[in-house]
């Protein structure tokens, strides 16, 4: 197996520090890793190379056409979106990514958002804190009530390995678990259209990508769809709901609370309107379900195995077409 001859990573701060690429230096003969890379700079890092890992970075049609020895593209992350894929193909570059990482991480945190606002720990913990519970009457404090999962109705919108995995451990809680139809899909007997799902779910957790049939899939009718105590859960993508209806049914009791690991923007503007709620009842984290330390070694060792396959003649995990 012959390694490539120069390979750039032009975004390896994007998958932290503490992973280990020890798996990626027999690969090729000269690697060049960049903590991150401006889009004015990526042709420049990128024009000499056979092999390129990217994370967020765009690679466009223009950089493709002027990269005469790009041979591969690995994509650390399963959505590409940042990839010309038509231009890809076109040129002769085949784009692989990763699959199946960090089901454990992702679904970790979806039910650490859902725990958090349905056992209300944020106020539970401020309580304790500010001495509410030291002046009680009482041995408890029952000021801020809250509800059991078991028993209760979990509305999956996506079934891949994410929603799959979140399945499986909201039917260990004793949830009755649901499944959106495909937008656009056959018709199966196992699942129920959205508009119905949203009206019977506890609690609707998504798992869907962001496309043209996704882009803000819960708009202002949608979330009206939604029980007033419900509570709507997103690891997935932050423009598949319009944050600005999101906020105004949470301000005015029509939604029971959401926890977002997404935004519509990342990094996010400052006023963002998830950003400046200031609710109780609302939790924003900074798109990290996927990156549990375990999740992200996987990933990278995944990378070096797409790697390892294109040099065999066995490419993995491919998605362009030729």
């Amino acid at each position: 197996m012959t390694p490539f001859h120069s390979a750039v990573f032009l975004d390896r701060d994007s998958i932290g520090q503490d992973v280990d690429l020890a798996c990626l230096a027999p690969l090729a003969s000269r690697w060049y890793h960049y903590a991150a890379t401006h889009p004015d700079d990526t042709l420049a890092r990128i024009e000499d190379a056979d092999l390129v890992i990217v994370n967020k970075v765009v690679l466009d049609a223009d950089t493709l056409a002027a990269c005469r020895r790009l041979k591969l593209i690995c994509v650390a992350a399963t959505g590409t979106n940042n990839v010309d894929l038509v231009a890809a193909a076109k040129f002769g570059v085949t784009v692989c990514n990763v699959r199946a990482y960090g089901t454990a991480s992702v679904v970790q945190q979806v039910f650490a958002l859902l725990l958090a606002l349905t056992t209300r720990l944020d106020e539970h913990r401020a309580a304790a804190r500010d001495g509410r519970w030291a002046a009680a009457h009482a041995f408890c404090l029952l000021d801020m009530p809250f509800r059991e999962l078991a028993g209760k109705t979990l509305g999956i919108v996506g079934h891949g390995e994410l929603g799959q995995g979140v399945a499986l451990v909201a039917q260990a809680f004793g949830m009755r678990v649901l499944i959106a139809q495909r937008s656009g899909g056959p018709a199966l007997a196992d699942r129920v259209p959205l508009d119905r799902l949203l009206g019977e779910a506890d609690v609707v957790s998504l798992h869907v990508p962001l496309a043209d049939n996704t882009r803000n899939l819960f708009d202002a009718r949608r979330l009206a769809l939604m029980k007033p105590d419900a509570v709507l859960i997103n690891t997935a993508r932050g423009g598949i709901v319009d944050e600005a209806a999101l906020v105004d049914a949470l301000r005015h009791g029509r939604l029971g609370g959401a926890g977002f690991d997404v935004l519509s923007q990342e990094p996010p503007p400052a006023d963002n309107p998830l950003l400046t709620a200031r609710l109780h009842n609302l939790i924003v984290t900074p798109h990290v379900a996927w990156a549990a330390r375990e999740s992200r070694q996987r990933l990278m060792d995944q990378v070096a195995d797409n790697i390892r396959a294109f040099l065999a003649g066995r490419p993995r995990n491919r998605v362009t077409t030729d």
